[in-house]
C-alpha cells in the first residue's frame, strides 16, 4: 500500500500541537525526527523525544488531498512556525529499501552477530541474534546499545544471572542468554517494552530463560551482572537502587551517558562502593564498567 507522506519543521513547543492536528484531520501515523544535527539521547522508556527544531512527519491514505492538508495546516498555525513543507508519495518498496540500507548484520566483539530476519550469519565460534525493529527502542545501531553489546560479547557469561535494567526491546537480556547466561531478568516502566522483550526472546528461542517485570512487579535480588542502558540523570537518581542489585564482586555496566556526563555518573556510583574503570567512548557516548567492592 502507498501513502501520502507530509512533513513540516517547527519548534519544540509547536511540534506536539502540529502532530495532534495531523491526527485530527486523518493522519494514520505521526512521527518526529531531529531537524538539526543535535546529539540524540536514547529515549527513556515511554518518552517521546522532541528537539529544538523538530520535523513532524505524517502519513495519510491516498484518498486524502495533500493540498487541502497544507491549506488547513497553514490556516491553523502561524506561518512563522512552519518551515520546509514537503510532500511525496511513499511506496511500500521505499520502506523495504530504507530498511535494507540502514540495518545490516552487525558484529560485536568476536562472538556476537545481531542480524535482521532473513540475513542471519553462521560463523564458527559466534552466536547470532535475530532482531527487527518493533514496539520499543533498540536494534543495536545506537552507540549506547552497541557499547553494552560489546561488553557482553567480550565477557564470560556462562551460568551468570543478568539483570537488564530499562530493557527497551530486550536486546541486552536476549544477547546475554545467547552468550551463555543462565537466566536474565528484564525490567522496564513501559508495558510495550515488556511485550517487545518477550517477542524477541521467543524469536531467539530463549523465552524459557527470561523473566520480565514492570518495576512494581520486580522483587529485588542480587545478580552477577547488572546492565543499565538508560540516561545519565535517571542513572544518578537510581544509583543506590541499581547498585543494590549487584552481588559483591559482581559487574555493573552503565550506558546512555554522554562523554561530558561521565564524571557525574562516576561520582554517584563510587559512593555506593562501585569501582569504576575509565570510560569507554564511542562517538559522543560512553560506557562505564564497574565492579562492586
Amino acid at each position: 500500500m502507498s501513502w501520502h507522506q507530509i512533513s513540516v519543521i517547527s519548534n519544540k513547543q509547536a511540534a506536539p500541537d502540529i502532530a495532534d492536528f495531523f491526527s485530527e484531520i486523518g493522519a494514520v501515523s505521526v512521527t518526529y525526527m531531529d531537524a538539526e544535527d543535535q546529539p540524540v539521547y536514547e529515549p527513556a522508556p515511554g518518552e517521546t523525544k522532541i528537539w529544538a527544531l523538530t520535523k513532524v512527519i505524517a502519513l495519510f491514505e491516498l484518498d486524502s488531498e495533500p493540498e487541502l492538508v497544507k491549506v488547513a495546516l497553514f490556516s491553523r498555525f502561524n506561518d512563522q512556525l512552519l518551515q520546509d513543507w514537503f510532500y511525496e508519495i511513499l511506496e511500500d518498496q521505499t520502506w523495504e529499501r530504507t530498511w535494507m540500507e540502514h540495518y545490516q548484520p552487525m558484529k560485536f566483539g568476536d562472538s556476537l552477530w545481531v542480524c535482521p530476519t532473513g540475513q542471519e550469519i553462521t560463523e564458527a565460534k559466534t552466536t547470532c541474534m535475530t532482531l527487527d525493529p518493533g514496539l520499543a527502542f533498540g536494534t543495536g545501531t545506537h552507540a549506547t546499545t552497541a557499547l553494552c553489546l560489546e561488553w557482553l560479547a567480550n565477557h564470560d557469561l556462562n551460568d551468570k544471572v543478568v539483570i537488564d535494567y530499562g530493557c527497551g526491546s530486550g536486546i541486552l537480556a536476549v544477547a546475554a542468554l545467547l552468550l551463555g547466561a543462565k537466566e536474565a531478568h528484564a525490567i522496564d516502566i513501559d508495558p510495550q517494552a515488556i511485550t517487545a522483550t518477550l517477542a524477541n526472546a521467543e524469536k531467539n528461542n530463549v523465552l524459557a530463560k527470561i523473566k520480565c517485570y514492570l518495576p512494581e512487579e520486580f522483587k529485588a535480588f542480587q545478580a552477577d551482572i547488572v546492565v543499565a542502558n538508560i540516561l545519565a540523570q535517571p542513572l544518578c537518581e537510581l544509583s543506590e537502587s541499581i547498585t543494590s542489585l549487584v552481588k559483591p564482586s559482581g559487574y555493573l555496566v552503565l550506558s546512555g551517558i554522554l562523554k561530558e556526563q561521565a564524571e557525574q555518573v562516576i561520582t554517584a556510583y563510587q559512593q555506593h562502593k562501585i569501582q569504576i574503570e575509565p570510560p569507554i567512548i564511542q562517538d559522543d557516548w560512553c560506557r562505564l564498567d564497574g565492579i562492586k567492592q
